[in-house]
């Protein structure tokens, strides 16, 4: 027991000592515990506001998550709004049109669209079964789109005037001229209207409508005005192009003209 004591006094005289000092230094430096408990509030302080700053930006990105996905569905519930009033107004539109027409028409739904190639077609939602023909015309409010070239049951396939072996007799309203319009495989905005002399006079922003001589689409209905006209080197006609009233990529319902063309007519115009 003794020899224990003699090993370990001086470690307990030590930590005795030390206990003592930092007892006499506390109680006696004032100042420096409140400097060290200012400190120490300090830093408690700072993560405290870090932690407040972490759960504010949590709950942001949160918030703002809730906010994208309420500007998505208000963004669709606008789009589908959008789609329906504009269907309104077309559907609005056709029954106008119908009352116009002067002949026969049936209303028909576009159901599939190949508007970017050489050959550009429509298929429609009539057939055979609703009394459509091949070579139909079919048009909308705003003007021709095509004609129809082949009929099943249910379905019928549209010739558009954007394809390349589309072409019509057509008339310059202002001055009664005469021509054939076409599309020329180039841009899906406008197309040629050729074999108008020079000698008429043409301007930029005159009607262009059937002239009635193909004997599918009725005489005087619109199918654009001029878009530009150019002089053809060597030649004694104009290089006139027409914007098309119609716009392919936006039509959503029609009319088919329940017009049967004479073969024989068809046949001479081909």
């Amino acid at each position: 027991m003794i020899r224990l004591w003699d090993k370990i006094r001086d470690w307990i005289l030590l930590f005795s000592l030390l206990l003592i000092s930092m007892i006499v230094l506390v109680s006696a430096n004032e100042p420096m515990i409140k400097g060290l408990r200012a400190r120490a509030l300090e830093t408690t302080g700072s993560v405290e506001s870090w932690f407040t700053w972490l759960g504010s930006y949590v709950k942001a990105v949160e918030e703002n998550e809730a906010l994208r996905e309420e500007n998505h569905r208000l963004s669709s519930e606008v789009a589908r709004a959008r789609e329906a009033r504009s269907q309104n107004n077309q559907l609005r539109n056709l029954l106008g049109l119908r009352d116009s027409l002067g002949a026969e028409a049936l209303p028909a739904r576009i159901i599939s669209k190949d508007v970017t190639h050489e050959r550009n077609f429509l298929v429609l939602d009539v057939g055979t079964d609703d009394g459509i023909e091949e070579g139909m015309a079919v048009v909308d409010p705003r003007g021709i789109l095509g004609k129809t070239v082949l009929v099943t049951n249910k379905y019928s396939k549209v010739m558009t005037y954007l394809n390349s072996d589309f072409h019509i007799p057509v008339k310059i309203l202002s001055s009664d001229s005469d021509g054939l319009l076409r599309w020329d495989g180039e841009r899906y905005d406008r197309l040629l209207l050729e074999l108008v002399v020079r000698s008429q006079n043409v301007e930029r922003g005159e009607l262009v409508v059937t002239s009635g001589y193909s004997g599918v689409f009725q005489k005087g209905y619109p199918i654009g005005e001029i878009d530009s006209v150019f002089i053809n080197p060597g030649m004694i006609t104009w290089q006139i192009f027409v914007r098309p009233y119609a716009r392919l990529d936006n039509a959503t319902h029609v009319f088919v003209i329940r017009s049967i063309p004479d073969p024989e007519r068809i046949l001479l115009d081909s």
